[in-house]
This record gives structure tokens, C-alpha cells and sequence, in this order.
């Protein structure tokens, strides 16, 4: 069975190479080709025509296609769904900003966290995917697009410490100087909270931004919202989140989807901000993207604004995400499901 090559690091493909009978510089070569996404052996025109045939039965190039491009007349957000080699389909969001060109990339084909107001989740996890595949979307938004990536978000389809190790592997290629070169701290994960990886994420102290999905600050309103709260609440959550600072002296984000009726009364902004007073962190309010097969809808701009208002009254850190992509399916598995609908 033929390897996934631009899965492995640097070090790892020299070894392979030196398995071939190859010098380390040609490890070099190659995974710099990898990493401009070269798509075949055969562009690899630095290489022997002997060596590429060799690397041809031992190994092969993951090479997403675009199924769908979706592009924001607004903004200039594009969307892209994804075909990888298995005929699964994953999304990806390339949003601008004044600060340069952000991708929103998936970490997994579907999603078993069950989060009651996101499309991600519909239909459950069907699998992970592999670090190649991670870092493809970066690398073929940057090509398809022609814009050039500086930060990268793992907060598309799938909850990225769910495939803890893959995820680890895609960030050491995105981060390596041979290859995009993207820094740490351009790059920001998302989790719903899973606790015991969130601790294994402060003890690898890999300097990126934590962003963890708090969505209420009491157990009955997240719960209801998100079941994975119910095998460890807010509370436990939180210690693990103070707890993830003193390690790595990173500030966390939590972001808050604002959902009418639901998460976003006085009551539950007094709460959070009692929650959240002891925690170096910040508070990233997002008004909720309709999805037809939820009840859920957005807060009005009346309860967002008093939510503000208790939150910084309570100097808690808050700001509203800006939203891009809204005459696109710019919202997390909304054109997967679309696809597999169709």
C-alpha cells in the first residue's frame, strides 16, 4: 500500500529517502516541493526521472478538488468545498482582513459533538483526516486563490482535539521554515472542551491561540446546547482553561454564539462575567448563522448590546465577531450538507 507522503515531517521523509538509497538533500527537495503544492512527482523537475518513478510506486500526493466555490460579493470571502481521494468532502473559508488573509480549515469529515445549533454535526463524524489533508486546504486555497495565507483558524468542520494527533503533525508542517512557514501564533484552534486534551495541549505549550466554544456559563443552558458539557461542565472547563494559561501564558478566547432567548439574557451575561473574573481571557460574542435544520435564531441587536454592556461593566474583555461570507454558505457545514443533500 502506497504511503501518504506529505504527511510525514521533514525528518521523518529523510529517513524514507535514506531507506531509497537517497542523500538528505533530496528529502529537502521534495518537501519543499510539497509544500509549494506540487500535485505530481513529475513537477518535481530537480528530481531524477529515476528517483521520481521510485517515489511514484512507494508513494502518493493528496490533491483536493474543488467541488463548490462559493465567492461573497460583499466582502471577497470565498468558500470552497473540498472533494478529497475518498469522494468525502470538507469545507474551507478564505475571509479577508486589513491584517492579511485568514483560512478557516476542517480537522475532520463531519462531527460527533452533537452542538445543537451547528450543520457540522448533522450527520455525525465519518472520519478523521490526515495531517496532509489538513494542510492541503491551506496550500490549494493559497494556490486556487492566488492570495497568500498568513493566518490559519481550526474551527471548520470538526472538533480538532477530537483528532488530537493529526492535527499535531499538520501544525509542526505548517509551522516548519522549510515549508509555509506559518507562526504559531498566526494560528488559533477551537475546541467545544475536551478537557483531557485541552490539558495536553498546555503541556505540549505550542504557543497558538485557544478558542474554546463556551456558548453559556451554566451547565443547563450549555448542556442543552452541547452535550459534551454534560460529561464535564463549565466549571471544570474553566479550571482546565486557567489552568492551560499557567502553563503557556496564552490568553484564551471563548467564543459565544448569541442565540435568541436561549444564551443571552442579563441573567446569563451577569454570569459569565462572575465566571470569567478570575480567567485572562477574552470574550468573542458571534451573532448565530441560521441553519434550516435548527430552531435556533440569531439575538436581536437590543439583547447583543445589554449583553456587551453587563460584560464590560464587569471589565471583561468582549468584542463581536465581524461577519463575513453572509450571502454564502459561510457558515461551518452548511454547503458539506448541501452537497450530500443534492
Amino acid at each position: 500500500m502506497k504511503e501518504d507522503i506529505k504527511s510525514y515531517l521533514l525528518p521523518e521523509l529523510t529517513e524514507k529517502l535514506a531507506e531509497m538509497g537517497e542523500l538528505p538533500y533530496k528529502a529537502l527537495q521534495i518537501f519543499r516541493w510539497l509544500h509549494s503544492g506540487a500535485a505530481s512527482f513529475s513537477e518535481m523537475t530537480n528530481l531524477s526521472k529515476d528517483l521520481r518513478a521510485r517515489l511514484e510506486e512507494r508513494f502518493y500526493i493528496t490533491v483536493p478538488e474543488v467541488a463548490q466555490k462559493q465567492v461573497s460579493k460583499k466582502d471577497g470571502t470565498i468558500k470552497y468545498l473540498w472533494r478529497l481521494r475518498d469522494g468525502n468532502c470538507v469545507e474551507s473559508v478564505l475571509m479577508r482582513y486589513r491584517h492579511g488573509n485568514s483560512v478557516c480549515i476542517s480537522s475532520q469529515v463531519g462531527c460527533r459533538m452533537g452542538c445543537r445549533f451547528c450543520a457540522s454535526t448533522l450527520g455525525g463524524l465519518v472520519r478523521n483526516l490526515a495531517p496532509s489533508e489538513i494542510l492541503d486546504q491551506v496550500l490549494f486555497t493559497q494556490k486556487e486563490s492566488g492570495l497568500k495565507i498568513s493566518n490559519i483558524v481550526l474551527m471548520g468542520i470538526g472538533e480538532p482535539l477530537d483528532n488530537y494527533d493529526n492535527v499535531l503533525r499538520f501544525l509542526r508542517l505548517v509551522t516548519d521554515e522549510n515549508g509555509m512557514n506559518i507562526g504559531m501564533r498566526h494560528i488559533s484552534l477551537s475546541t467545544c472542551g475536551l478537557i483531557e486534551k485541552v490539558d495536553k495541549l498546555g503541556d505540549d505549550n505550542l504557543q497558538l491561540t485557544l478558542s474554546v466554544s463556551l456558548h453559556a456559563p451554566d451547565d443547563e443552558t450549555r448542556s442543552r446546547l452541547m452535550p459534551v458539557n454534560k460529561s464535564c461542565g463549565v466549571d471544570e472547563l474553566l479550571a482546565a482553561c486557567r489552568a492551560y494559561f499557567k502553563k503557556t501564558g496564552r490568553r484564551i478566547s471563548f467564543e459565544y454564539a448569541m442565540i435568541d432567548g436561549v444564551n443571552d439574557t442579563p441573567r446569563h451575561a451577569k454570569l459569565l462575567a462572575d465566571k470569567l473574573k478570575n480567567t485572562v481571557s477574552h470574550v468573542n460574542l458571534i451573532l448565530l448563522n441560521k441553519v434550516s435544520e435548527s430552531n435556533f435564531s440569531p439575538s436581536s441587536r437590543e439583547n447583543l448590546e445589554a449583553f456587551i454592556g453587563i460584560l464590560r461593566d464587569n471589565k471583561i474583555n468582549v468584542t463581536v465577531r465581524r461577519r463575513l461570507g453572509g450571502d454564502i454558505d459561510a457558515s461551518c457545514g452548511q454547503l458539506r450538507r448541501k452537497s450530500m443533500s443534492s
